[in-house]
Order: C-alpha cells, then sequence, then structure tokens
C-alpha cells in the first residue's frame, strides 16, 4: 500500500522521547502499596500507558474518586514519578538528530501526551528541546485518554495536517491503537513492550529507539521536501 508523504509527525512523550517508563511504573507500584494494592510493571504497561491518571485511578481502586481525592493522589503519584526520573532524564537515542532530519525536510513536529502538564514541562525543559515541537497536546485538554484517537486528532488539528499524512511515533500498544483509531501511521518504539506487541496494534514499523528506523519509513517524509 503506497502512503502519502508525511507532513507531520506527533510524538508520544513518555517512553518515546525519553525512555522513563521504568521510574513511571516504580512510582505506580508504590502508589497502589500506599493504597493496598499490588500490581505489576506489566500491568502499567497493559492498562495504564496512555492513559489519563483520571481513568487509571478509579480503575486501580475499583471506586469512584471525588476531585480533591483523585487529585491529591494523582499529584503524589507524579511528584514521586519526577523525583525518581530527574537524575536520569536524557532523551532517547536518535531523537535530537531525527528532529534535525523532520525539520530540514519541513516536516511539522508536535507532542500528544497523556502525562500530565508538569510532567511534560518537567522533561521538555530539562531536555532543552520545547522550542522544537509547534503543539503541545495534552489529557487535560481532550476527555478521553488513549487508546481512544482524541489526543491524536487534537494535534493533528493544531497543526493543520490531515490525519492521513500524520506519522505517530508511540512506545505503547494503547497508543499504537489510538494513533491508527486516528487514521493515522504508526512506528512503535519498543522501550516499553515488544515489537510483535506493536504490531498488532496496528503498528506499520517499530524500533528500538529512534535512531535505528527502517528506511522505507524514512522515505515517507522525504518524499515530502
Amino acid at each position: 500500500m503506497t502512503h502519502p508523504p508525511i507532513r507531520a509527525v506527533l510524538f508520544d512523550l513518555d517512553g518515546t522521547l525519553v525512555d522513563n517508563m521504568p521510574f513511571h511504573i516504580d512510582a505506580w507500584i508504590e502508589t497502589a502499596r500506599s493504597l493496598g494494592r499490588e500490581i505489576t510493571a506489566a500491568t502499567v504497561m497493559r492498562d495504564f500507558a496512555g492513559r489519563r491518571n483520571e481513568e487509571i485511578l478509579p480503575a486501580l481502586l475499583g471506586r469512584p474518586l471525588d476531585p480533591a481525592e483523585l487529585a491529591a493522589l494523582a499529584d503524589a503519584k507524579e511528584a514521586r514519578y519526577r523525583e525518581l526520573f530527574a537524575p536520569h532524564v536524557a532523551p532517547v537515542r536518535g531523537a535530537v538528530a531525527l528532529l534535525d532530519e523532520l525539520a530540514a525536510h519541513g516536516v511539522l513536529c508536535g507532542i500528544a501526551s497523556a502525562a500530565p502538564k508538569p510532567n511534560r514541562d518537567f522533561v521538555l525543559d530539562r531536555l532543552g528541546l520545547r522550542d522544537r515541537f509547534r503543539v503541545v497536546v495534552g489529557a487535560e485538554e481532550v476527555s478521553r485518554g488513549k487508546p481512544a484517537p482524541d489526543l491524536f486528532l487534537l494535534g493533528a488539528s493544531r497543526l493543520g495536517v490531515d490525519p492521513g499524512a500524520v506519522l505517530v511515533f508511540e512506545d505503547a500498544h494503547l497508543g499504537v491503537t489510538a494513533a491508527v483509531a486516528a487514521g493515522m501511521i504508526a512506528c512503535g518504539v519498543t522501550t516499553g513492550e515488544p515489537g510483535e506487541v506493536l504490531t498488532a496494534a496496528g503498528a506499520m514499523a517499530t524500533a528500538p529507539d529512534l535512531h535505528s528506523l527502517p528506511d522505507a519509513l524514512r522515505a515517507m517524509w522525504q518524499r515530502a521536501a
């Protein structure tokens, strides 16, 4: 199947631009344990990655939460994640070079992440990459997290690009599912889940990082130049 040239790229943040999922996983396991629940890393990747805290926490506890309790629990979990990740913040291999390459071909770049705004700001400011992205859209701007396509569709709309001309980089199968549901092309980054899981979710290609991308994928934006 021949795809149109890529005009824009939307990046997930956690696990895609930074390899931070182990720190999120540890923070979730600690949070769950403090609430009397035992979960595993596999649970976090399968059920949490790409979802909003407003969706995760009631499911974790098996009951509705009032806004104050939800905010307090979410803030505590995210603060613990930032504390754990702070000494390790670095871009995924190939991220900066890929952003340079996309800019050279006139491809617009944005971030579509379920990460709360303080986490997005924390990572982008530490990396010094904020000015590389035309738009940054987050969980607070949509009513449904991934696997719903809302975040990616909002990102494409803000960029002014048809969804069919957008490539998404994602590390979680829920995110890949969301990208495909939005009518976009997805490339899975295997920092957190195996390539076969991301492929089964609909990823056109997978790679271990943002350096080792298939030539066929790069050709999709090189044709746009």
